[in-house]
């Protein structure tokens, strides 16, 4: 078959020309490492590691029938104590934050029933799932609560935070209450999330808590030996800031979520805050036995990288073992002493405190941050246990794709661009429009998108897993390995990657998952024909 040689771009840069522009936007260089503007609190925070680490509650199906489990989720305004002493108001999957955990069998097909009980319209999204386009959370595919009014077109009906209509009047799919999300579920064992995904709202909506972990399982995983039960821990890293009574602050440009959409321009970069949050918590401490334990990784933030780390560093061996990434586990464990992790990212870390002193307290922190962003949270090593776990050279059955299984090749420049003389984040120049497609891949085939960039810009692909190439043109991370759906593509960078599409035909969309540039439009359709 005849290749295609990067389709789709008009006037992009080369290879060189990416590695060489400046001045974008007032991006920075190469080598900047924080994305986003800080937005600090106004209460009075806590002291760090005062708080024990809050592990999600796991749901229950409702039901069973047909081998098909189902689960109800609500998602409603509750109070929650983040901060001690002070009630903050968060909306939450069964009214807490993080919502509440689903873990599920590969190959077992769950449906799992939301209901929106909140003021606003929710679209939930699995990101690392492969489902059909009904149960993908498209951004336009609205759960609209009772009372709410659906106004196509105007303010905050994908009007968009530029004044450019990015969604037809009719391209809206609206199901009044509550909506059933069939997953099939026909995929490994992995970390995944869910999170909402709302046209031009997605990012103050999972801030005020709409996000929760999503872990699947089979039987290989569970052969394996890796710390399991009370020692295989989520842990869900974001940021936020605080108003004094304890309320979440973000400077949305209506905070009714019902009118214009948008932040206020200083923070079209993104919005970071002074609070860091694991599992919910400020700043928590985990106390553990002198054994290994496996952390699933999520950077649930709206905007924040972290390079994580552990200090002090064991006494031999390096600090993480990861064995999994966003889509699956890694065909053999590799050793890190820092972790770069960008919104969206997961990755399955095995750390082991029998190399520490029983009573040691262990750190893990964040390399680029300053301040009170510098902490994460920390482990108590409390005792000696015993310990069964391992891990084996060998994790799983990993296909390693080649260039040469490309049947096309296409080129996707994330960036910056003045659009109608607005400054308008955009993929190949142009704003999102629900009814254009930059791309039509075959069903069951591997293509090679090569993505380039003027920031950071996390960039996720719906339904299509890959996995990395090529860092403009040499090699790729030590982090980058196995099968991703999100990676981070840094200042000026040109990223390689192979998508396989498989699974379901129909209308997908890639976007950069700094969650406000995907309010301001930085995404696009692909259709699986």
């Amino acid at each position: 078959m005849r290749r295609r040689r990067f389709l789709g771009l008009a006037g992009a840069v080369s290879l060189g020309g990416a590695a060489a522009a400046t001045g974008v936007a007032g991006c920075g260089s190469l080598d900047r490492e924080v994305s986003g503007e800080l937005l600090t609190s106004a209460a009075r925070l806590p002291k760090p590691y005062g708080t024990p680490l809050p592990i999600p509650r796991t749901a229950v199906p409702v039901r069973t029938a047909g081998g098909v489990d189902r689960y109800e989720l609500v998602q409603r305004v509750a109070e929650a104590e983040i901060l001690p002493g002070l009630k903050t108001e968060v909306w939450g999957y069964d009214g807490t934050f993080p919502g509440t955990t689903i873990a599920a069998r590969s190959g077992r097909q769950i449906v799992v029933n939301v209901r929106n009980e909140l003021p606003a319209p929710t679209s939930t999204h699995l990101h690392g799932g492969i489902q059909a386009p009904a149960s993908d959370g498209y951004p336009t595919d609205l759960v609209a609560p009772k009372g709410y009014r659906h106004n196509p077109g105007g303010p905050g009906h994908g009007g968009g935070h530029d004044g450019v209509m990015h969604v037809a009047p009719d391209d809206w799919t609206v199901t009044r209450l509550a909506k059933d999300y069939v997953y099939p579920l026909d995929q490994p064992a992995a970390t995944l999330w869910y999170h909402d995904h709302r046209m031009d709202f997605s990012a103050p909506q999972v801030w005020r808590g709409l996000a929760g972990m999503f872990l699947v399982h089979d039987d290989e995983e569970e052969a394996l030996g890796l710390p399991s039960g009370e020692r295989d821990i989520p842990l869900m890293i974001c940021d936020r800031a605080f108003d004094e009574d304890g309320a979440l602050r973000y400077p949305s440009l209506d905070p009714s979520l019902i009118g214009k959409p948008g932040v206020e321009d200083a923070y079209m970069e993104g919005v970071t805050g002074d609070v860091v949050l694991v599992n919910g918590a400020p700043w928590p401490e985990l106390e553990v036995a002198a054994a290994r334990y496996r952390f699933r990784l999520l950077n649930a933030s709206n905007a924040r990288r972290y390079r994580l780390a552990l200090e002090p560093g064991p006494r031999e061996g390096a600090s993480f073992t990861q064995v999994g990434s966003d889509a699956g586990l890694l065909a053999a464990p590799r050793s890190h002493d820092e972790l770069p992790i960008s919104p969206a990212e997961r990755y399955d870390v095995v750390i082991d405190f029998s190399r520490y002193p029983v009573g040691t307290t262990v750190t893990l922190v964040n390399r680029i941050g300053e301040g009170s962003t510098r902490r994460v949270m920390r482990f108590r090593v409390a005792r000696a246990a015993k310990d069964d776990s391992r891990v084996p050279r060998k994790l799983a059955d990993v296909e390693p794709l080649a260039a040469s299984a490309a049947v096309a090749e296409r080129q996707f420049d994330f960036r910056q661009t003045q659009v109608e003389g607005m400054k308008v984040w955009t993929v190949n120049k142009k704003p999102f429009r629900s009814d254009e497609f930059l791309a039509r891949p075959r069903l069951g085939t591997v293509e090679r998108w090569r993505i380039t960039s003027d920031f950071h810009h996390p960039v996720h692909l719906h339904l299509a897993h890959f996995q990395v190439l090529a860092r403009s043109g040499g090699d790729v991370l030590p982090t980058d390995g196995g099968w991703k759906d999100t990676v981070d593509v840094r200042p000026y960078e040109v990223v390689d990657v192979l998508a396989r599409f498989s699974g379901h035909r129909g209308r997908y969309m890639f976007h950069c998952h700094n969650l406000e540039h995907e309010d301001m439009a930085m995404m696009a359709n692909f259709q699986v024909v």
